[in-house]
């Protein structure tokens, strides 16, 4: 499932071909947004909040997105006079088709999809932790949240979007990997848990502002993880042989990748 990182990096660029722009066409293939036409409407901003991508409007309505596993926005340029006419917008996998008279956004395979108002946002964000990538995140104030997991693994806390946002599996097991700290280990014996809030907020944003999405800051293949996707291969710090638990209840729980040496009981 797409983090934060991705989220960021989808919302800036919906930003950057939507906002400003009246929107000249407009598809929903969604059961609740069907008879919905944004046609008319100026976009006012693109933001993300943890996992999820919200599209302003000046009527006082905002689109939101889920992404899940499989979603994601793509951008191509409109064809002059035919308003999200674009080839990947008619594809049967388009649930969103928000284009202008330069271009054309499209949400693919999107997990959830919304029409809210505005003033509304609160229910939704008020029921999410606080987004770890947002500019006035309080790391010793999200710890707190944190800390009240008492006896839960800190691998299924940090996952947790009711707990904090914009974790997902990858910097879950990279910032724990960081912190030496194994993914089930309780969240009540977590060592400094403000300090590995930021260490997972830094991972994150070195990877917003890397050429493409990395959770070491190197982009070559193989190694923009440390520990994630590698299990068997040897730990890049030791040589351990990385392993892999679940984390987490069924059907819900999530693989987590760590080193047994690194990361002790």
């Amino acid at each position: 499932m797409p983090e934060g990182d991705i989220l960021r990096r989808v919302a800036a660029r919906l930003d950057q071909v939507l906002t400003g722009q009246v929107i000249t066409y407009c598809r929903f293939r969604w059961p609740s947004l069907g008879s919905v036409d944004l046609t008319g409407q100026t976009v006012e901003s693109v933001h993300a909040y943890g996992k999820h991508v919200l599209v302003g409007l000046d009527s006082g309505f905002t689109f939101r997105s889920h992404l899940r596993m499989d979603g994601a926005w793509l951008v191509e340029k409109a064809r002059a006079g035919r308003p999200g006419a674009g080839s990947r917008s008619r594809q049967w996998t388009a649930r969103a088709v928000l284009a202008n008279q330069a271009w054309v956004a499209i949400g693919h395979q999107l997990g959830m999809a919304d029409l809210l108002r505005t003033r509304d946002l609160q229910r939704l964000t008020g029921r999410l932790g606080p987004d770890v990538m947002a500019d006035g995140f309080d790391p010793d104030q999200a710890a707190v949240r944190l800390a009240a997991q008492g006896q839960r693994g800190v691998g299924a806390t940090l996952l947790d979007q009711t707990v904090v946002a914009g974790i997902g599996t990858i910097y879950m097991a990279e910032s724990l990997f960081a912190w030496r700290v194994r993914p089930d280990r309780p969240v009540a014996a977590v060592p400094d848990l403000p300090g590995l809030l930021s260490e997972a907020r830094r991972l994150l944003w070195r990877s917003v502002r890397s050429r493409t999405p990395t959770a070491t800051g190197l982009t070559g293949r193989g190694q923009t993880s440390l520990v994630h996707g590698r299990e068997n291969r040897p730990c890049r710090r030791c040589s351990t042989p990385v392993k892999v638990m679940r984390v987490g209840q069924p059907p819900l729980d999530r693989p987590a990748f760590y080193c047994p040496t690194c990361q002790p009981d």
